[in-house]
């Protein structure tokens, strides 16, 4: 063999050489407490339904979600994001379920922090397409626009409700301008100073959403792209997150979190407020089916998806698979 004086002098590969060394030197650390579970509740169902584009998910009953939420506590997972889904008969223009005190989400979240108290930092969805008749996010003018300081006056209601309701964490998901501002103030003025508030600051109008229509059994028609962010853009979502911490934000998130891995950098290294990422529906779904054909290794896919967001900023994740990894790094 012939030797070229001490030629590579650096070896970075001397850190690779086993499990135990990769562990040490690992730059980035997945911990249970980094998860957050999204969950959805169906009104008037006796039994769990299978969301057939999210294999694995279903839509819960109450007795089913406060199970899932037991188990998420036992996994160590940090937090529940709950999402209703009321009967269709319910929705309406002005998504007035999503204000009844006796809608669907407000009695999940009662039976949640009833179940497991603060074991769980138990956050509700604070927009209004699950309960519109037309699916969009806001109340809609006469020519078919979203009316955004209109839509503020209903996610004022909102915030109260799902704080009365027992929300320790309400997350406003509609990208209304000023949506922060307002929710803050409901809070406030009606007893709810310590109910934090997770703005979606960064959502984009996405295509990885899809799967997510089934399991809110949304009524959307048309789009979204007057309110949620052009996939094209970066420097916009800079100036969302000044509104949003001038607003009043405690955290921020990213959504979706992995084709937007650089705005997630971003804004982590923008802030010095904790920052989400919402693994979303689509993200699940590729990695859900590209297993199921073997084309993929489901586990390692998972891991490897989660420690990349990770990297990228975020302290805190929403993804369907909180639990099973919650378990897994527990063993």
């Amino acid at each position: 063999m012939t030797v070229y004086g001490n030629f590579p002098g650096s070896r970075p590969r001397r850190l690779r050489t086993t499990p135990t060394m990769r562990r040490m030197v690992a730059e980035t650390r997945l911990d249970a407490a980094n998860l957050i579970l999204p969950a959805f509740v169906r009104e008037g169902i006796d039994a769990p339904v299978a969301i057939s584009a999210m294999p694995g998910v279903q839509q819960h009953t109450l007795d089913t979600l406060r199970k899932a939420a037991v188990d998420a506590v036992s996994a160590g997972v940090s937090g529940i994001m709950l999402f209703g889904v009321p009967a269709d008969e319910k929705k309406d223009a002005r998504g007035t379920a999503g204000t009844d005190p006796d809608g669907i989400l407000q009695v999940a979240l009662r039976a949640v922090r009833a179940e497991v108290g603060d074991d769980l930092v138990i956050m509700s969805d604070l927009c209004l397409d699950e309960y519109t008749d037309h699916g969009h996010c806001g109340v809609l003018t006469e020519d078919g626009r979203v009316d955004n300081d209109a839509t503020l006056e209903r996610y004022a209601e909102m915030a109260q409700v799902q704080a009365d309701a027992g929300a320790h964490v309400v997350g406003p998901s509609g990208m209304m301008d000023g949506q922060v501002g307002v929710i803050r103030d409901a809070l406030d003025q009606t007893g709810h100073e310590d109910v934090s508030i997770l703005a979606y600051t960064v959502k984009y109008s996405s295509a990885f959403f899809g799967p997510f229509r089934e399991a809110v059994g949304s009524s959307l028609q048309g789009d979204r792209k007057t309110y949620q962010q052009d996939p094209a853009n970066a420097r916009e979502s800079l100036r969302e997150l000044a509104l949003d911490l001038e607003e009043g934000a405690d955290m921020v998130m990213v959504k979706p979190a992995g084709p937007y891995l650089d705005i997630l950098a971003k804004v982590a290294d923008s802030v010095d407020v904790p920052v989400a990422a919402y693994q979303i529906s689509g993200e699940y779904a590729m990695i859900e089916a590209a297993a199921e054909k073997g084309w993929i290794d489901r586990d390692a896919a998972i891991l490897e998806s989660l420690t990349g967001i990770r990297r990228a900023g975020a302290q805190m994740i929403l993804t369907y698979w909180a639990t099973e990894v919650g378990q897994r790094l527990l063993r």
